[in-house]
């Protein structure tokens, strides 16, 4: 019991050394695996906006605009022809009969032609003055299915144009 209390009345020394050692390690290895976030873009924000490397003022070229509205939905088939799909309020997939009618619209210039709709818009793929070809911008409106789209792009592209852009939806037209 003596050793007991010889050993209880020692006062204990804890070693700062090996924890200065390990803080600093922790440090380090914190510094060295850190990746700092690079700023793309920022720098372009700041720079002024009178001052740059191109002092010519661009013409902003005009986009050939062709919208689509349905005037007459036309008779709505099962895909296989046979039975007329009634509406019950679920979506269902089907096709449309020959009785649509789609009406396609570039500038003032309106038609229910797709091939008309196609020599008009290869009349304005030029840019007068420029070596670039205008962009198209399709507008389906309300009604239109993803088979009517798909025609005027392929009308749009069968005219040569290489830029085509699509207008978001209009819920309340």
């Amino acid at each position: 019991m003596s050793q007991l209390k010889e050993i209880a009345s020692q006062e204990s020394k804890m070693e700062m050394t090996p924890m200065i050692d390990v803080t600093f390690l922790l440090l380090i290895f914190f510094m060295c695996t850190l990746k700092f976030k690079t700023l793309e873009g920022k720098l372009a924000a700041y720079l002024p906006q009178d001052v740059g490397v191109n002092t010519s003022d661009a013409e902003p070229i005009e986009k050939v605009e062709i919208m689509m509205r349905v005037i007459d939905e036309g008779t709505k088939w099962m895909p296989s022809g046979v039975n007329q799909v009634p509406w019950d309020g679920e979506f269902r997939r089907y096709v449309y009969g020959d009785d649509r009618r789609v009406q396609y619209s570039v500038g003032p210039m309106k038609t229910f032609d797709l091939a008309e709709l196609q020599k008009r818009i290869e009349t304005m793929i030029d840019v007068p003055g420029q070596e670039k070809k205008r962009p198209a911008t399709i507008d389906p409106r309300k009604g239109i299915v993803y088979a009517d789209v798909a025609k005027v792009l392929d009308a749009v592209l069968d005219a040569g144009y290489e830029e085509v852009t699509f207008v978001g939806s209009y819920e309340k037209q």
